[in-house]
């Protein structure tokens, strides 16, 4: 039995047809350049035309347009929940911060690019413990010689601990007379605690909140240095 090489036949569109109905069985062959040429004018000139009834709905918008519509969708989300919109944005766009030496105590954080009054600065990020466990971390701080505790009580029963696990948040310093101050807010039913510009913050300023201590007899002293310092931080 003897096999015999198919004949070519070409379309019109410059395509091969192949005789035995699989492209595969054929065997390889080259393609002449005339008939590429042909295939790729014939699949360029049905690209350009588009299907007369399609019609484009949505034409790409230019930058203007767009920026508007940005401007505009935050403005209407704004009004609706504020808090949520400028988390959702803290998160695209996190703020430019530094900490190093304070002037106040030890470390400090400070701002690397100008931040508007009213801005989300900064989430406060820790491990969220209740009371009965934050209490059995104070002490275990003091045996292991850690000198500070950065605690923050969200409400009642809940305290986001950002000793040994957090962020550059815990490095604010405290002062009387801040640029920022904390907020509790709720994100998905989870709530959270955001450092709030009070006031416009250049560039290399620390940021600064009021802790709010409760009051105790033993007291802590406070040496942020600002004229209406009450001197203690409880």
């Amino acid at each position: 039995t003897s096999f015999s090489t198919p004949k070519k036949k070409k379309r019109d569109d410059g395509m091969r047809e192949h005789v035995t109905g699989c492209a595969r069985s054929e065997g390889y062959y080259k393609i002449d350049k005339k008939d590429k040429l042909k295939y790729l004018n014939n699949s360029r000139a049905f690209a350009e035309e588009p299907p007369a009834d399609t019609q484009v709905r949505n034409p790409p918008l230019p930058s203007a347009r767009r920026s508007e519509q940005r401007r505009l969708l935050s403005s209407f989300t704004g009004s609706c929940d504020s808090d949520l919109l400028k988390f959702n944005q803290l998160k695209f766009r996190k703020k430019k911060l530094k900490f190093c030496k304070s002037h106040i105590h030890d470390w400090g954080l400070f701002a690397m690019e100008p931040i508007a009054a009213d801005e989300m600065v900064i989430e406060y990020v820790g491990q969220n413990i209740r009371q009965v466990i934050a209490d059995m971390r104070e002490k275990r701080y003091e045996d292991e010689g850690i000198g500070s505790s950065y605690m923050f009580r969200v409400d009642h029963d809940t305290i986001i601990d950002a000793t040994k696990c957090g962020n550059f948040a815990r490095f604010i310093n405290h002062s009387c007379n801040p640029n920022c101050y904390a907020k509790v807010i709720t994100v998905e039913s989870q709530k959270k605690i955001v450092i709030y510009s009070k006031q416009h913050i250049n560039v290399n300023e620390e940021i600064t909140y009021d802790y709010k201590f409760p009051i105790e007899d033993v007291k802590i002293p406070c040496l942020c240095g600002s004229e209406n310092c009450r001197g203690t931080l409880n």
